[in-house]
């Protein structure tokens, strides 16, 4: 099986998965993914989609990721590893598509707006 590469962002992160074959190694920015996401939660969140496909040991996952904390980052990955998992095979997109792992996430930070202090805040309002 030759290398397959995906993309996945979430809010400001961008993450880059390269997958191929192997014995279930997974590294993130040259770490290894429990080390890079300390805490438990995050860190089976972006592993589900393997759990979901049935397929834990099988494929070494090296990737990239920047931008973002560590929630949206963990995010990125679970997009681009579904994305993969389908490449893969057809047949994990139906488990996956119902969890919503294959749905970009379009949520982003408002921008802030001029006189005002943050995005939709205003400043006390005074008649007098």
């Amino acid at each position: 099986m030759e290398m397959i590469n995906t993309i996945g962002r979430r809010k400001a992160s961008i993450a880059r998965l390269y997958l191929k074959s192997g014995s279930g190694k997974i590294r993130v920015n040259g770490k290894d993914y429990k080390e890079y996401f300390p805490q438990d939660h995050i860190r089976l969140g972006m592993i589900d989609p393997l759990k979901i496909a049935g397929i834990d040991n099988e494929y070494d996952i090296k990737i990239n990721v920047k931008g973002g904390g560590f929630k949206g980052q963990a995010e990125a990955i679970r997009l681009a590893l579904s994305r993969a998992l389908v490449i893969i095979n057809e047949d994990f997109r139906k488990p996956l598509k119902d969890k919503k792992y294959l749905t970009r996430d379009a949520r982003v930070v408002e921008r802030k707006k001029p006189g005002k202090p943050k995005a939709r805040k205003n400043f006390q309002f005074s008649k007098r």
